[in-house]
């Protein structure tokens, strides 16, 4: 076989084909990473990054052809950054991602489950209520690009459509380039963020110089012609601030808990709002709060699992890191009468202590949600409680994390040194056709 052949035996966190050039002695050699290679492929590459142990190649031709290899439904997939696992069967992505997940536990955490939950699946196209569009006008080409950028690359790809976009957001690529071309600040509008609640659709458009009056009278007349907000930011998150029309509010409602969440376009709120809404309850479900127990919301944002959770238990304490947010947390709690069994606290969770916990009173149980560098801090002071206090442990842990790694980090502190057993753990597919893995665990005291 010519050494630009390869045969891909798995897939790798990122969604590369992994395979091994054999050594003289027919042992495997190094690991040559295939962006679009599927296992049980043969396939040729060309290597585009060289290092001792491993190199990092594109696929240029196929051999023969995995099973589970499927025809992108985009377009534009291979070239836009967006996706990059269209080409792999929708519930073998799955299963690629509970196996990450699975190795991550295994050989990092060095922890197994009692039980591999079944994943929790939601709709594969239209998913994406979230989404940060790069805006480049190209005056060799004449026009604006509106979109995700190109795969290993700063330029921004040239989409018509986008298949994981809601297709009222997905139809109106081309007319919004088009208005954005119009514009004097085409040059000095760099970003566009999009955020969809249940009754609206709000764009946010990042500006460098301000609006003229015919730039105002063209925006609000695409808002009204599609029917989307505008909001306006002219520096950071901070400062964005909505523009046309200005009655309607932004919210997402959780109608299991009759819960309804305010929320503002650059907030962090989950993507996919159908998985969010099976996320939290089965999040729930999974923590099994009792009406007279007392419970942490750790990582609580604008009260995503803290207000449902206070629905349920008797009473329910939110911590975040930004005064901002928790205030926001608290109005959305009283907007829902929830203010009497929900308290909130502002703690820097990255570098909370023992101590610090034990100031907050014992929890009976404790849901976790933090960002992708996890809760090791948290994990470690309940390793120290082990030690010092362990009765005041909670005795159930619902950890919701968006990386595998840092779970399994996590995991092996609550495991090997705060006297946890990992009962559950499972994936949840939040971002079909990427190598993203949300997950989510259940530790129980031993």
């Amino acid at each position: 076989m010519p050494d630009n052949f390869i045969d891909i035996a798995s897939l790798d966190m990122d969604g590369r084909g992994v395979g091994h050039v054999a050594n003289e002695d027919g042992s495997a050699g190094k690991v040559i990473f295939v962006e679009g290679a599927l296992p049980g492929e043969r396939v040729s590459y060309l290597t585009f990054k060289k290092k001792k142990n491993w190199e990092m190649a594109s696929m240029t031709g196929l051999q023969r052809e995995s099973a589970l290899r499927v025809t992108p439904k985009c377009p534009h997939f291979g070239m836009c950054g967006g996706c990059s696992m269209q080409h792999l069967e929708a519930s073998a992505q799955v299963a690629m991602k509970q196996r990450v997940l699975e190795d991550n536990l295994k050989h990092i955490g060095k922890v197994k489950p009692g039980t591999v939950m079944r994943p929790t699946y939601g709709p594969s196209w239209g998913y994406r209520f979230r989404a940060r569009l790069s805006v480049r006008h190209v005056k060799k080409k004449g026009e604006v690009l509106v979109g995700f950028h190109e795969k290993k690359s700063t330029f921004v790809a040239d989409i018509k459509r986008c298949e994981i976009l809601p297709p009222h957001v997905s139809d109106m690529l081309l007319p919004l380039r088009a208005l954005i071309g119009s514009l004097s600040i085409l040059d000095q509008l760099p970003q566009i963020e999009l955020a969809i609640g249940d009754q609206l659709t709000v764009l946010v458009a990042r500006i460098m110089a301000p609006l003229t009056a015919d730039d105002e009278e063209k925006m609000k007349a695409f808002a009204d012609r599609y029917r989307i907000q505008w909001w306006l930011q002219t520096k950071g998150p901070d400062t964005a601030a909505p523009f046309y029309p200005l009655e309607r509010e932004l919210y997402y409602l959780l109608p299991e808990f009759a819960v309804r969440m305010p929320f503002k376009p650059v907030d962090f709120t989950q993507v996919n709002y159908h998985i969010n809404r099976l996320l939290v309850v089965k999040a729930l479900r999974l923590l099994d709060p009792q009406p007279d127990e007392r419970i942490a919301d750790l990582f609580c944002g604008l009260g995503n699992f803290t207000l449902p959770l206070a629905t349920k238990a008797r009473a329910v304490m939110g911590i975040e890191g930004s005064s901002s947010l928790t205030e926001r947390a608290l109005e959305n709690a009283r907007a829902n009468g929830l203010e009497g069994k929900t308290t909130f606290s502002t703690r820097n969770l990255f570098e909370v202590t023992a101590d610090d916990l034990l100031a907050l009173g014992k929890f009976d149980r404790m849901l976790i949600d933090p960002p992708r560098d996890g809760a090791m801090a948290v994990c470690q002071a309940l390793a120290a409680l082990h030690a010092s206090e362990p009765a005041f442990l909670p005795k159930r842990i619902v950890y919701v994390s968006c990386s595998p790694s840092t779970l399994a980090r996590d995991a092996a502190i609550l495991v090997h040194e705060a006297g946890y057993v990992l009962q559950q753990a499972g994936v949840v597919n939040m971002f079909p056709h990427t190598s993203h893995v949300e997950s989510m665990a259940v530790f129980e005291r031993g």
